[in-house]
Formats: C-alpha cells, sequence, structure tokens
C-alpha cells in the first residue's frame, strides 16, 4: 500500500512538473493565450444567452427552470475546461500513434497515460475560459436556485461535483484511445463523441428514449451534468440514479485505463 501511494505522488509529481514546462511555452505567446481563453467565454456565453431567452418565453422545460438547467451547462462547460486545461494531450492520442511518437513515452520512468494527458497544452489554454465562465454561472445559478445547504448537501455537491469531473476526463481518454485501432492521424471519433456529451448540458428528458440510453448507459455523458443535477435539485426519481454519480466515476476510470492499455499492447513502434 505504502509503495502505491509513494508512486501516485512522484507520478503526479513528475505529472505537474511536464504540466508546468508546456504552460511556461504557452505563456510565451501571450496573445494567443487571451484569443484562446476569451472566444472560450464567447462561444459558451452564447449558449446561456439562447437559454436565457428561451426562458423569456416558457417558464420550465420538463420540470426544470432556468438556473437549474445553469447548473447543468455549467458542469460540462467547467469539466471541459479542466479537461482541456491540464490533459489537452488526450486529443494528441491519434497523432502520437499514427506517427509513431508514443515511442517516446513507452522509454520515459512514467505511465504512459500521464505523458500523454500532460501533453498540448498549448492547444487547451481555452480552458481557463470554459473554467472560469462554469465557475460563475455556477455560483450565479446557486444564488436563484432554492435549495437548503446543510453540511450533507455542501458534502454532496462536492462529490458529484469532482464525480463530473473526473467521468468526462475518463471518457476523453477511453474515446481517443479508439485511436489504437483506427489507424488516421485525425481520428474524428473521440470528437463525435465529444459532440454527443454536449447533449447533456440540458434535461436528457427532453429527447427519445434511444438516445437517453445511449447518454445514460453505453457512454454515460449524463452522469457529467444531468443526473448530479437531479441529486442535488432532489429531481424525481433521477435523484437516486445521481446518487450513483461516484461510483460511475470510478467504473469510467477502470474502463479508460483497460481500453488504453488493450490498445497499448497491440501499438506497433515506428521502428526507429
Amino acid at each position: 500500500m505504502g509503495r502505491r501511494i509513494a508512486s501516485a505522488r512522484r507520478t503526479t509529481r513528475l505529472y505537474l512538473r511536464l504540466f508546468e514546462a508546456q504552460l511556461k511555452a504557452v505563456l510565451e505567446y501571450q496573445g494567443d493565450f487571451v484569443i484562446q481563453m476569451v472566444g472560450a467565454v464567447l462561444l459558451n456565453a452564447a449558449g446561456f444567452i439562447f437559454l436565457w431567452v428561451l426562458f423569456q418565453q416558457i417558464p420550465t422545460v420538463e420540470g426544470w427552470g432556468l438556473w437549474e438547467i445553469v447548473v447543468m451547462y455549467a458542469l460540462v462547460i467547467f469539466s471541459e475546461g479542466v479537461g482541456s486545461l491540464f490533459f489537452q494531450g488526450t486529443w494528441s492520442l491519434a497523432r502520437l500513434v499514427n506517427r509513431g511518437e508514443l515511442d517516446f513515452t513507452l522509454v520515459r520512468p512514467l505511465s504512459p497515460v500521464a505523458q500523454v494527458m500532460a501533453g498540448g497544452a498549448v492547444a487547451g489554454m481555452n480552458g481557463v475560459g470554459n473554467m472560469l465562465l462554469g465557475a460563475v454561472l455556477i455560483v450565479k445559478a446557486f444564488g436563484h436556485v432554492h435549495v437548503e445547504w446543510t453540511a450533507t448537501r455542501i458534502v454532496l455537491a462536492i462529490v458529484l461535483f469532482v464525480s463530473s469531473i473526473v467521468i468526462k476526463l475518463a471518457l476523453n481518454l477511453a474515446t481517443n484511445s479508439a485511436a489504437f485501432w483506427l489507424n488516421s492521424p485525425n481520428n474524428s471519433f473521440p470528437y463525435s463523441m465529444h459532440i454527443l456529451g454536449d447533449l447533456c448540458r440540458y434535461p436528457i428528458t427532453i429527447y427519445a428514449l434511444g438516445i437517453q440510453a445511449v447518454v445514460s448507459l453505453l457512454v454515460p455523458f449524463a452522469f457529467i451534468s444531468f443526473f448530479p443535477a437531479a441529486a442535488l435539485f432532489e429531481k424525481g426519481d433521477w435523484r437516486w440514479l445521481g446518487l450513483l454519480t461516484p461510483l460511475v466515476a470510478l467504473y469510467c476510470v477502470a474502463a479508460a485505463r483497460w481500453i488504453f492499455n488493450r490498445g497499448l499492447a497491440r501499438y506497433e513502434s515506428s521502428g526507429n
């Protein structure tokens, strides 16, 4: 047990060093950093404006009020921001596999998963804008919804919030690991799944049962936003499924790691 803890600490420390190096490279081009951050804020702010305009015409959507849906919307945005800022390298996996550049991660004394996820900070600085906007919307929304903030509910909110982020990161790794089977430098599969996940910015009950099943069971994006919000706001029977969010997070991490390792086992080196 002690050896595992020491290994985890070492991996975390080395990951932070890798991320720090990437971050320093980004800040050499401050104009690009500002453009990416502002662009991310404007893009997602447009979605919030759409919700606000929509709710000027209707009071609720499937029993959900404006600010309750804003919480769901913000959870997706914030989790995407964390993935973009800290783990953007996941999205470069297809290029690494296709060019044989994954070889470098295999000869270093650090987990290949950690090395892959730590890279690519240059392209992920839009995550700062996503995280800022997501945090602002969550705080603003909680100021408008009627929730009795007991100690238990605060702990529950934190656990659900962290679990939703973990699920997003795990799904990013799992879907990008398709690069081991789809030999293309521009693998569209993870981007397709990312777009599918955007459906969960809103209550999944507005979609057909088939779509609800896909985003709840097959690729559990709904546990990033809809189910945690249902648990927090005690929305009918959905709240009981929302309480399973931490278990779903553990399952997603285990599944993503297994898929990555299976793919890594069939990876063919560049030979040089």
